[in-house]
């Protein structure tokens, strides 16, 4: 299967995303509205980000589009 050429911003989104859903699961937190609303702004820009427009969002590219943004704050952070 070839890899999908994802636009950057929507893999940042992605990542930002992750880092959030992450931030939020964390225990003992006291910011889980604000987190809890920004992560709903995030899953609407992954949502209806144009570049789905152009390609058929395919369950299989979302589940790629998230393991490449993984992949990238994991690259990142070491």
């Amino acid at each position: 299967m070839d890899a999908i050429d994802f636009p950057d911003d929507l893999v940042q989104t992605q990542a930002a995303f992750n880092a959030t859903y992450n931030a939020l699961a964390a225990p003992h937190r006291r910011d889980t509205t604000a987190l809890r609303r920004h992560l709903l702004r995030l899953s609407v820009r992954l949502w209806w980000h144009p570049y789905w427009e152009t390609t058929r969002p395919a369950p299989a590219a979302r589940a790629e589009l998230r393991q490449m943004a993984r992949t990238q704050g994991a690259t990142r952070a070491a």
